[in-house]
């Protein structure tokens, strides 16, 4: 017992151990547990009324399950009307189907301090996902590398209130389509102890994704165990893809978790309005959770909700709208009464580089997140030009911002601490209270500081050079790329890991399509 706790660690050995002792020790906020409400933006009769839609449209109009026919068996095996690739759902069908999904689960880290917790009151903090383009101050907008790839995996270790490595945090474009995603995962498991996300790119890879896993954690550990998470996006509307739903049936048929996550654009692929859109999410995400269960009871799920809306003059995707946060809101309230992990929100913005806009933008999509309930927060943190540029600058204001998550999650203290009593009898009228015993006793936590941001006199910020926060965050990606040490890892892991990548690489030819 004590060797496979010691192999899933992946630190066993000598040389790891000997490395461990001496290596600087990267500080890592626990998930956050909040201790605040959520906001309910729906009523009753309002969840109702949408709950009733989504089942009239899963039975009157149904969903396709394209070039799938192993899908297409297994609802007919559970009751559904197939016609061609059409499903048609009875009412009650989904929903049923989706009871066996777990409410909660843990998704363990290679570093067992480092774990999460996924669902209930808990909220995951995970990086961008998915750019082709990577912005920084001095290389500017330009395609995304492996070794870009590799400075976000060490940024995302390096950030204290970042509880996951994510996944695709870019897309290495100097590495052939069919490859990358070796590269990209030996990058999470080598140079990061976070938790991390698999490929969904093609079922293959996501078999690849699971192989690795049992090489880093042991076989019978990460066949127990959910050790990684992946992202399933939903054809919206109302399409079910072979790519992603292959993926999907090797993740759930190794309990290793999914989210199920409808790709909603508001007025193109969802209703302009937000019952209409949330009556398209919930039928969708029952749909996907329900799949998931047909391959295997019990399979870990996030149900998702990425939500944006479009311009109707330029069609270009906005974000931080109200009506983004008023479907996402609802979202929350329909995930919980359905009993899942939820999946919405990020630092959303439509900015082409780290400004005013990409500020107001991503605050107002951060904090409807905290505010909304979610589980699993993917695009935290680097998000710029709607998704197409992950941007170093913002992925460090971002990750900084999410302590501001940690702080206000954590409510109002009520014990006799926070009322703060013996202050205000020791201070009295007209006095201060700079140097009163209880903020001599709380000042180091009392106040969420910024490790990016300028508070400084104007005349010491004119006499450092008048740094605006681009220029700020570009000075923290650097002192957090040369501060980074790489986590240990038994070498025999590592060395396995690597072999098992090169062998597969070397068994195909280069795709770049």
């Amino acid at each position: 017992m004590e060797e496979t706790r010691t192999r899933r660690r992946g630190t066993g050995g000598g040389a790891a151990r000997r490395a461990e002792r001496t290596a600087v020790s990267i500080e890592t906020a626990k998930f956050i547990t909040r201790n605040i409400p959520n906001f309910d933006i729906l009523n009753d009769e309002a969840m109702e009324i949408i709950e009733a839609n989504a089942e009239t449209l899963l039975e009157e109009i149904g969903v396709v399950f394209s070039d799938n026919p192993d899908a297409l068996d297994r609802w007919r095996e559970v009751g559904a009307d197939v016609q061609g690739e059409r499903v048609r759902l009875p009412k009650g069908l989904a929903r049923k189907l989706c009871e066996t999904a777990p409410s909660s689960f843990t998704q363990h880290a290679r570093n067992p301090e480092r774990s999460v917790e996924i669902g209930g009151k808990n909220l995951v903090l995970a990086p961008v996902y998915g750019p082709p383009f990577v912005r920084d101050r001095e290389g500017g907008r330009r395609y995304a590398t492996i070794a870009d790839f590799q400075n976000f995996v060490r940024l995302g270790y390096m950030s204290k209130w970042l509880h996951h490595s994510g996944g695709t945090v870019c897309e290495p474009t100097d590495i052939a389509v069919n490859k990358r995603h070796f590269d990209m995962l030996l990058a999470h498991m080598t140079l990061s102890d976070k938790p991390f996300m698999g490929s969904v790119t093609e079922p293959s890879r996501a078999q690849d994704s699971v192989d690795m896993c049992k090489i880093l954690f042991g076989d019978e550990f990460a066949t127990e165990n959910t050790v990684m998470t992946s992202l399933i996006n939903i054809n919206s509307p109302l399409t079910f893809d072979a790519t992603m739903m292959g993926a999907l049936e090797i993740y759930a048929a190794n309990m290793q978790a999914c989210i199920v996550s409808p790709f909603i654009v508001g007025g193109a692929m969802a209703p302009v309005t937000v019952m209409g859109t949330l009556t398209q999410v919930l039928a969708e995400v029952m749909v996907g959770v329900a799949y998931s269960q047909m391959i295997r009871p019990g399979a870990p799920i996030i149900a998702g909700a990425f939500v944006t809306s479009i311009d109707m003059n330029s069609g270009a995707p906005t974000f931080g709208t109200p009506e983004a946060s008023q479907i996402t809101y609802g979202a929350g309230q329909l995930m919980r009464r359905l009993g899942l992990p939820f999946r919405s929100a990020g630092g959303f913005t439509g900015s082409k580089l780290p400004d005013a806009q990409a500020g107001y933008e991503s605050a107002n999509s951060l904090n409807m997140g905290l505010m909304a309930g979610v589980n699993f927060m993917l695009h935290a943190c680097g998000w710029l030009e709607g998704g197409l540029v992950a941007s170093m600058e913002k992925f460090v204001l971002d990750a900084d911002q999410l302590g501001a998550l940690h702080h206000m999650a954590q409510g109002v203290f009520t014990d006799e601490n926070g009322q703060a009593m013996d202050a205000l009898r020791e201070v009295g009228p007209g006095g201060h209270f700079l140097g009163c015993q209880h903020t001599q006793a709380n000042f180091k936590t009392a106040f969420w500081r910024s490790q990016v941001l300028d508070y400084k006199p104007f005349e010491t910020w004119s006499d450092e050079g008048s740094r605006d926060s681009e220029t700020l965050a570009s000075v923290r990606v650097q002192k957090l790329l040369s501060d980074y040490q790489q986590p240990p890892l038994d070498p025999e892991i590592a060395g396995r890991l690597r072999a098992y990548v090169d062998e597969r690489k070397a068994s195909m030819k280069d795709s770049f399509s």
